[in-house]
């Protein structure tokens, strides 16, 4: 597939996944324009396993330079490469931009905000999971029993070079002797982040399982501060962690993933 026709799919199933948010985006050029300032960017996944890769930028602020861009990667499996990618949108989506609308939003709708006392002055949204593979449920249980980035937090202070927003991406799974843990910061590999998470003890099964999560670190105030280019909103009331949620994010993953079958 040619560089254009990967922009194509990708903007095509950008636009999709979207308005699933109730979002309304459009292909302008080399970007997909959203409400108020919001844009999605695309750029070309380097290394020769890029045909199922997208790498997509959340831009808060379309036009100012100084602007937090959150960047982040997504594989995608399929029978073509045009489904790979758009199985790769979908999983950003799921994960990811569902973050980001919270964050925009703040209803409690698409994501869970707590304020872990281990990483001081850092308020978190996190997204709802994507656990997939063999014996996923052992994988889904034990996630929603364990708070991951509380445990994580003296590895991912020094990371988190970002003033008022920072993106953070953690990838677990594989099976027992054959095991992946990987933490982006700002889309950056954080080996001491990823070297904590592999020593969590999430159950590694004898069939390969995974999960992937994404949260939003953004600086604390009085108030989670509004999402530049959107109107104020009321506060979003700080719950505990998302394990003592009737409703978290895991319920909701389910929810998305029969809602897209």
């Amino acid at each position: 597939m040619r560089p254009q026709e990967r922009l194509d799919v990708i903007q095509a199933n950008v636009v999709r996944e979207m308005a699933r948010f109730g979002q309304e985006f459009t292909v302008e050029g080399s970007v997909v324009r959203g409400p108020g300032t919001t844009a999605v960017a695309v750029r070309e996944h380097p290394g020769q396993d890029g045909a199922g890769h997208v790498d997509l930028g959340f831009v808060l602020q379309l036009g100012r330079a100084d602007a937090p861009v959150v960047w982040d990667c997504a594989a995608g499996l399929g029978q073509t490469e045009e489904e790979k990618l758009a199985n790769a949108v979908r999983m950003w989506a799921t994960t990811t931009a569902a973050a980001l609308v919270e964050l925009q939003e703040r209803r409690g709708e698409h994501g869970d905000h707590y304020r872990p006392d281990e990483l001081p002055g850092w308020h978190a949204v996190q997204g709802p999971a994507a656990v997939f593979g063999f014996g996923s449920e052992q994988l889904s249980r034990w996630l929603s029993e364990h708070q991951v980035l509380p445990a994580l937090a003296p590895a991912l202070l020094p990371e988190l070079t970002g003033p008022q927003l920072n993106g953070v991406k953690l990838f677990l799974g594989g099976r027992a002797g054959d095991d992946v843990a990987e933490v982006r910061v700002n889309g950056e590999v954080s080996e001491a982040a990823s070297a904590a998470l592999r020593e969590l003890d999430w159950p590694r099964g004898e069939r390969l399982c995974w999960a992937r999560l994404f949260v939003l670190l953004s600086a604390t105030g009085d108030r989670v501060p509004a999402a530049p280019g959107h109107a104020e909103a009321p506060p979003v009331p700080v719950t505990a962690p998302a394990r003592m949620r009737p409703r978290g994010v895991f319920s909701r993953w389910r929810q998305a993933r029969r809602a897209g079958q």
